[in-house]
C-alpha cells in the first residue's frame, strides 16, 4: 500500500523569501509525517530510526541554506517533492534509499578507512615487466 502525498501542492513562484521559507517548512513536515509510512514501505526498522531520518532530511534542507532568491527555491522544493513522491509511491528500491538518506555521502563505516596499499611479489614484477 504507497503513501500518496495530498497535503502539500507547491506553487510556480514565490511571492518573497518569507513565502518561500514557510513553504520549506511546510514541506519539512510533509516530509516528516511520511516518514513512519517510509519506514513501513521499505523495511527500515532493523537499519533506522524515524529520528535518523528525519535529521537525514533536516540535513538536506540545510546544505542549501545559503540560497536567497525565491525562484532557486522554488525549484529546490520542487526537486524534494519529486523526490518524497516518488519515495512515498515505492519509485525507488530499498537499497537507494538507504545508500542515499541512511548511510549519505560517506558510505559504509568499513570502506571510510583507507587500505593499505600491499601489492604483492607478482604485481610488482608485472609493473616493472614490458607490458605496463
Amino acid at each position: 500500500m504507497a503513501f500518496r502525498l495530498t497535503g502539500v501542492k507547491v506553487s510556480p513562484n514565490s511571492a518573497s523569501l518569507e513565502e518561500a521559507r514557510a513553504r520549506v517548512f511546510d514541506f519539512f513536515k510533509a516530509a516528516c509525517r511520511s516518514i513512519p509510512s517510509i519506514m513501513d514501505i521499505y523495511i527500515l526498522h532493523d537499519v533506522v530510526t524515524a529520528s535518523q531520518l528525519r535529521t537525514s532530511i533536516a540535513s538536506e534542507i540545510r546544505k542549501h541554506a545559503q540560497v536567497t532568491n525565491p525562484k532557486v527555491i522554488d525549484l529546490l522544493l520542487f526537486k524534494g517533492m519529486e523526490e518524497l513522491g516518488n519515495i512515498t509511491e515505492h519509485a525507488k528500491q530499498r537499497h537507494h534509499i538507504i545508500g542515499q538518506y541512511v548511510l549519505g555521502r560517506q558510505g559504509l563505516a568499513q570502506d571510510s578507512n583507507t587500505k593499505e596499499q600491499v601489492t604483492s611479489d607478482f604485481l610488482k614484477n608485472f609493473y616493472k615487466s614490458n607490458y605496463f
